[in-house]
């Protein structure tokens, strides 16, 4: 028994900033940023559309509904994958079930940087192909706007808000998470972080005066890490597997810079038509990258097709994964 993805929603909020408002904030401009990063613009949740990572999972949630027609009450697991959820404490997978009707789900709340939804499709993979859970919802959702210093032009550039929803159910046919290499690195930790708010060092008047709870980064150190280990990682598996790039019908990379997804796509054969790339239009909404480019290109994919998720993130965290689509395309 295999677990695939039946069902996918994505949402993103309405406002844009565009590179050309975000150089009024701060010292940049389009050119500087689009050459660095690929980024045009991004999207970000204001107060009066709504609050928190949970508003924009149940957006996703009713867009995969309207698509697919699925039912969430018999969902019995929801794993949300966030570095930004509601509330520090109280899990916001659990909110998120009891407003979505998936009353009967248990839920957690799972945390590996911009790996996360990585990390979760893998947990979700391993209760389907268990025979504990049948109908797992996997959520990538991330508000980054909450956590950035618009005065800080190395963080403010890259980062957007958004959610991709995945729904995991058992597979019989061989279609689904096919395999996967996940890896860590602590020797990354201090060079993408947010300093405050954790046991390490509590909040307090200092560390908000000091701007320690916004997210930094040591961007060419980061850069540097993630092209090697994204790239190696993805080549890995498909030498494991004994694929070459002709195999593989789409890439869908972790969206954190354009240099980052061209570097795996050189290393794993692939050529530009094969690689899912929404960069321009979100930047880096960390959780909800890959769910969001399953979302975007869904048309594209056909029940069979070879897809490989890459993802990097912070602490350090990466890895890959293959998946055999098992949506049929309409």
């Amino acid at each position: 028994m295999k677990a695939a993805i039946t069902a996918i929603g994505g949402y993103v909020p309405e406002y844009v900033l565009t590179n050309e408002e975000l150089a009024t904030m701060v010292e940049t401009n389009d050119e500087w940023i689009t050459t660095r990063t690929g980024i045009k613009e991004r999207r970000i949740l204001k107060p009066e559309e709504g609050m928190g990572a949970s508003y924009l999972a149940i957006k996703a949630v009713e867009a995969m509904k309207a698509e697919y027609g699925v039912r969430v009450d018999d969902v019995d697991l929801v794993i949300l994958a966030s570095v930004t959820p509601d509330m520090p404490v109280a899990i916001t997978s659990a909110y998120i079930a009891q407003e979505i009707g998936a009353t009967n789900a248990y839920a957690f709340d799972l945390q590996a940087a911009c790996s996360s939804f990585l990390y979760a499709v893998s947990n979700a993979a391993a209760y389907i192909e268990s025979g504990k859970y049948k109908k797992v919802l996997v959520v990538g959702s991330d508000v980054m706007s909450s956590i950035v210093d618009y005065t800080d032009r190395t963080t403010c550039i890259l980062f957007g808000d958004g959610c991709g929803v995945a729904l995991m159910e058992p597979n019989e046919e061989g279609l689904g998470v096919q395999d996967e290499i996940l890896r860590t690195d602590a020797t990354g930790r201090d060079f993408l972080r947010i300093e405050a708010g954790g046991s390490f060092l509590p909040p307090s008047h200092e560390t908000i005066d000091n701007k320690q709870h916004a997210i930094r980064q040591e961007g060419q150190s980061v850069f540097r890490f993630a092209v090697s280990r994204m790239a190696d990682t993805s080549a890995e598996l498909l030498e494991k597997n004994g694929l070459s790039g002709d195999d593989v019908a789409y890439l869908v990379p972790h969206q954190a810079n354009l240099r980052i997804i061209d570097a795996t796509a050189r290393r794993m054969g692939l050529t530009n038509d094969k690689v899912v790339i929404n960069i321009q239009n979100y930047g880096n909404t960390t959780s909800a990258t890959i769910p969001l480019g399953l979302w975007d290109f869904r048309d594209k994919f056909k029940k069979g097709d070879n897809i490989f998720f890459a993802a990097f993130g912070g602490g350090f965290t990466w890895g890959a994964m293959w998946i055999k689509w098992a949506i049929d395309k309409k």
